[in-house]
């Protein structure tokens, strides 16, 4: 868990924003296409910059874990060999 002030940053925290975020993504899109008579091309880019984000977020996330995993074993492999 890193702290910076009073601040705490989890994977717990980290996933559930990610999560809710997502959510709010899928809203986004689902008012746009039940309304797509009254979509404009600015609503349609917004809509893809969101989701952009989106996926360079959980890309991000992917790769914290997996760095993550990859100290754990090597903290593991370490410890096997003394």
């Amino acid at each position: 868990m890193a702290k910076y002030g009073h601040i705490s940053l989890t994977f717990t925290t980290l996933i559930k924003k990610y999560s809710s975020l997502q959510s709010k993504v899928l809203q986004q899109v689902q008012s746009l296409a039940s309304t797509i008579s009254g979509a404009t091309p600015g609503k349609f880019l917004l809509i893809q910059f969101s989701m952009s984000q989106l996926t360079q977020i959980g890309d991000s996330i992917s790769n914290m874990i997996s760095q993550v995993n990859s100290v754990i074993n090597n903290a593991v492999r370490n410890q096997k060999s003394t």
